[in-house]
């Protein structure tokens, strides 16, 4: 079992996601939950991809953390 960082971006018309340890892996949805459930079957599909072309599976490397500021 492999386990990816996502990460969201608000946009005018819905949510943007994408996956930093799997470059081009991206979905978008109206709603927050909508873009999850579309990342989800992209990740899906990318790895099978890759697994059906005999290639590299990378690893998940990336980490997400938050700092606070007074604005």
């Amino acid at each position: 079992m492999r386990k990816y960082l996502i990460v969201f971006e608000k946009t005018k018309t819905g949510y943007s996601v994408y996956v930093p340890d799997l470059p081009g892996c991206i979905a978008t949805g109206d709603t927050k939950e909508k873009a999850e459930q579309n990342i989800y079957q992209a990740i899906k599909f990318h790895l099978e991809g890759l697994k059906e072309e005999n290639l590299y599976i990378p690893e998940s490397r990336t980490e997400a953390g938050m700092l606070y500021f007074e604005a």
